[in-house]
């Protein structure tokens, strides 16, 4: 029997940045890591290095945390693959929630809502005007982009539509020529992402997390469908990573 072909595709969260040291709504804004996000980094680099991992092509999105990541990993490997940057590998958009504290959010509007809000599939926070400087369509950052895409609020499924493009335009095309390629993103899209390519229903994904800066490898076919999939690194570090993220909008009531 012929062995079939396969590629891989490892997707990184990026290291902890200064606003989720804070528990603050991030979104599109352009913040960058924290001391400990740079160590996460390194150490996610050193994963894919002593695992043997060798990319031919790096993607990740406009936001600062993300490239950071990203040089700080190929620095680590030694490595200098083409890097394709997109606007539709940011964040989800948070919207109007983007910049407050999350559990100081939940005290006020409660923990049902935020959590509705952080992991409903298709339920948008309150959105920006299109006059709020906040509004992507106001930062020259994208310019470029068609001002129609740009969001003032997205639920997952919202973020999901928007990044499938760039994983069949771009993506798919390089995995059928047999190219290794990187990805560093954040915490939504990568759950979009799983979800997109796993199956996982609207309802499951709402209990889906992906911590900091630990890759996350996907075996495909030249086809692009998807053989395996499993993160590297210790079991217990990475569940002490969701442990945190689950902590984020939860109140102590005593």
């Amino acid at each position: 029997m012929t062995q079939q072909k396969t590629a891989h595709v490892v997707f990184l969260r990026h290291g902890e940045s200064i606003w989720n040291k804070q528990n603050i709504f991030t979104g599109w804004t352009d913040v960058p890591l924290t001391d400990l996000g740079r160590v996460q980094a390194r150490e996610a680099g050193r994963l894919l290095k002593e695992n043997g991992f060798h990319f031919d092509l790096a993607c990740t999105s406009f936001l600062k945390r993300a490239n950071e990541t990203l040089a700080i990993v190929l620095d680590e490997l030694g490595e200098h693959p083409p890097i394709r940057r997109s606007w539709r590998l940011n964040e989800r958009h948070y919207g109007a929630l983007q910049g407050l504290n999350k559990k100081e959010t939940a005290k006020r509007v409660g923990e049902e809502q935020v959590f509705a809000w952080r992991r409903g599939y298709d339920i948008r926070p309150p959105e920006l005007d299109p006059s709020d400087p906040r509004h992507p369509a106001n930062d020259p950052l994208y310019r470029d982009v068609d001002r129609a895409l740009l969001p003032g609020a997205e639920s997952l499924k919202d973020m999901v539509e928007r990044t499938i493009p760039f994983w069949k335009e771009v993506v798919v095309p390089e995995i059928g020529k047999g190219k290794n390629i990187l990805i560093v993103g954040h915490g939504t899209n990568i759950r979009g992402m799983r979800k997109y390519l796993e199956g996982i229903s609207d309802e499951e994904i709402a209990s889906v997390d992906i911590p900091y800066a630990v890759p996350l490898v996907y075996e495909l076919s030249f086809k692009g469908d998807v053989i395996n999939s499993s993160y590297l690194g210790d079991k217990e570090y990475r569940e002490k990573l969701i442990r945190g993220i689950k902590e984020q909008i939860r109140i102590d009531k005593r």
